[in-house]
């Protein structure tokens, strides 16, 4: 686990400076303070807005419940703490390269190696892109859900404190419920992105137009 400074990505027309201050700077809130799994060597800006995070071979986040044992906690992670006694809405569009099975592009809530959740874009056995979710303690909940067949996606996740609901949306404006969890997590979580590639030789996901508010959504059905 490696700590690195805040990263602050600020927009001036077409140039971008990381990690500086300026007046007249827009800035695009990348506020991911934690690398885990050499996330931080592996990512760089992409275009005037977006973040590439490539995954090395054979990496993943899932505990099999049965048999054979597999236990893999080693896909990079850019991750922020979040005070899990307010509200939050976190949002995210992800272009994940999608060359084999599971090769994915995440939003994630991160509590240890044994427990979190995983919000993905992924292909199934027959490379068919789907958004899928993995509820983890000690052992992984693995849900495929529905069929999507734009090359990126919008990811959500949002807590009123009680509830904590994953949302997908191809254009950013119309939401999809996929899961909606119990919020028994502890008061300090880590929020962020990831990606995986468990059967192939890596992946590299491109991910743009980031998003946190502190407050929820107002509809959990409905994702708005």
């Amino acid at each position: 686990m490696k700590y690195l400074g805040v990263l602050l990505i600020f927009l001036t027309g077409c140039s971008i400076d990381q990690g500086k201050t300026t007046e007249s700077a827009k800035k695009i809130a990348w506020e991911l303070t934690e690398s885990r799994n050499k996330a931080e060597e592996n990512s760089k800006l992409f275009g005037s807005d977006s973040l590439q995070l490539s995954s090395g071979p054979k990496t993943d986040f899932f505990i099999e419940p049965g048999l054979p044992p597999y236990n893999k906690a080693n896909a990079p992670l850019l991750l922020m703490p979040i005070d899990n006694t307010q509200p939050f809405t976190f949002s995210i569009k992800v272009k994940p390269t999608h060359r084999v099975t599971y090769d994915a592009g995440m939003a994630f809530l991160y509590i240890d190696d044994n427990e979190w959740l995983k919000l993905a874009f992924e292909v199934d056995e027959r490379m068919v892109g789907r958004i899928v979710t993995v509820k983890t303690n000690e052992f992984s909940d693995d849900n495929n859900h529905e069929v999507v067949a734009s090359k990126s996606v919008y990811l959500k996740i949002s807590s009123n404190t009680k509830v904590v609901g994953f949302y997908y949306s191809v254009d950013g404006k119309t939401w999809q419920l996929v899961r909606v969890f119990k919020n028994d997590y502890p008061t300090t979580l880590k929020l962020g992105i990831g990606s995986q590639s468990p059967e192939g030789q890596g992946n590299s996901s491109i991910f743009s137009e980031f998003k946190m508010a502190k407050t929820s959504i107002k509809d959990f059905r409905m994702g708005l």
